[in-house]
């Protein structure tokens, strides 16, 4: 077998980006798109959603900007059919959506926010990676890449948070074992501390952010677009002997 540099390629592909519109979403929607995919882009909020669409087009890629709240089933199972319809296929899915609305204690933590976390960080995961797994099915195969945490292996400061990371990966290998026999691979990218707004509250408080980087061998958080190459790799034929697997991107916390 010859090894070429387009084994990296994404021309030809359609990929489907959740959580789009800002931080590590947003990096790896353009990202993809640059490596020839055409990229279909979903959150809550569609004005933001629609400047990465029309980034994304500004590349020479097509893409769509399709407003969903993934905790919600029923938008869940509205999504897929539209980007099918558009596309015709869906050769990629990036769980990256989540939330966290409380930095609680563990013995402190309401029930509502847990299921607010569980609901869409696990749940609506699993049901969306369901849903476009049948189409995957019916085509042949594809790709699906689960934005956990390191978070979801090494327990920090947000409890529920971590707990529905360690569930995204073992989603992961679950889909990975059960989803191979239709040419499906599944992993996770698990980043460390990433300078988005959603880790806001972390990387602005510098005791926080002096503690976390005592334990970050890198000594710095990460940038939203050093989450790209790895997902480009795990969307592409380079990676296409791997499934179920986790990579971790977190400055060498978890080593």
């Amino acid at each position: 077998m010859t090894v070429s540099p387009d084994i990296f390629s994404l021309s030809g592909k359609v990929a489907l980006v959740t959580g789009g519109s800002r931080g590590i979403g947003k990096s790896i929607a353009v990202g993809l798109a640059r490596f020839g995919a055409d990229v279909a882009v979903t959150s809550r909020k569609l004005p933001d959603l629609e400047e990465v669409a029309a980034e994304i087009k500004g590349l020479g890629r097509r893409s769509m900007a399709v407003a969903t709240h993934v905790g919600r089933m029923d938008e869940v199972a509205a999504l897929v059919p539209r980007v099918k319809e558009e596309f015709g296929r869906i050769d990629i899915l990036v769980n990256n959506a989540a939330t966290n609305p409380t930095m609680d204690p563990a013995l402190d933590v309401e029930e509502r926010a847990w299921d607010s976390i569980m609901n869409l960080n696990l749940k609506g995961l699993f049901f969306l990676s369901q849903a476009v797994a049948r189409v995957m099915k019916e085509q042949g195969g594809g790709t699906i890449i689960n934005v956990a945490s390191v978070a979801g292996i090494t327990p920090d400061i947000l409890p529920v948070y971590s707990i529905s990371k360690a569930g995204v990966i073992m989603a992961t290998k679950v889909m990975a074992q059960q989803w191979a026999q239709y040419n499906i691979r599944a992993n996770a990218l698990a980043p460390g501390l990433i300078k988005t707004k959603f880790s806001q509250a972390l990387w602005e408080n510098e005791d926080i952010l002096q503690g976390a980087m005592l334990f970050t061998p890198m000594r710095r958080p990460g940038e939203p677009d050093e989450m790209v190459g790895a997902v480009a790799f795990l969307a592409s034929d380079a990676s296409s002997y791997v499934t179920g697997h986790v990579l971790v991107a977190d400055g060498g916390v978890a080593i």
